[in-house]
């Protein structure tokens, strides 16, 4: 685990550089500032769930990397529908706050930004929970241990990229 570990942290790393890029964005738009930590956690949050689930149709022998798996098809129906509400939420939640700070995006934006990088990180959480399960599932490590750590860690990173990636086009 100390590799993985240390790998892990390696990509924290990358994260907290590309927030430092943006800190004039964020400075700029308080409701963004508010988005990110919530953006993350929610992602991280979603992936763990996923994994845990996906770990223990693993151990009761239901699991199946295909989608015509109606355990695997149930558990992405949840993630996109905990994603499309939760995030939903938040983007007016990051407009009110963001609002009261002084900030200047419109309802509408802030709502696309939050709606459009939770969908897309809903993606990358279902995508990432296989892999990691599969992955160390087949390496021979038990998923309880490696697949939540690597999750959240891949989604923190990536998260970060997708969250500024719409930034970038929406404003």
């Amino acid at each position: 685990m100390v590799p993985l570990l240390a790998a892990l942290s390696v990509l924290q790393l990358v994260s907290g550089s590309v927030l430092e890029g943006f800190e004039e964005t964020l400075l700029q738009y308080p409701a963004l500032l508010v988005l990110v930590p919530v953006q993350i956690g929610t992602a991280g949050n979603l992936a763990s769930i996923m994994c845990s689930r996906l770990t223990t149709q693993l151990y009761l022998g239901t699991y199946e990397p295909s989608l015509s798996n109606p355990g695997v098809r149930a558990n992405v129906g949840a993630v996109f529908a905990l994603a499309g509400t939760v995030f939903g939420v938040v983007g007016v939640a990051a407009w009110a706050i963001g609002l009261a700070l002084g900030g200047a995006l419109a309802l509408g934006s802030v709502l696309l930004i939050s709606l459009v990088s939770g969908m897309l990180l809903a993606v990358l959480v279902v995508v990432a929970s296989v892999v990691s399960v599969e992955a160390s599932y087949r390496i021979g490590l038990n998923p309880d241990d490696t697949t939540i750590p690597v999750v959240t860690n891949v989604c923190d990173v990536l998260g970060v990229l997708i969250l500024f990636g719409v930034v970038t086009v929406v404003v």
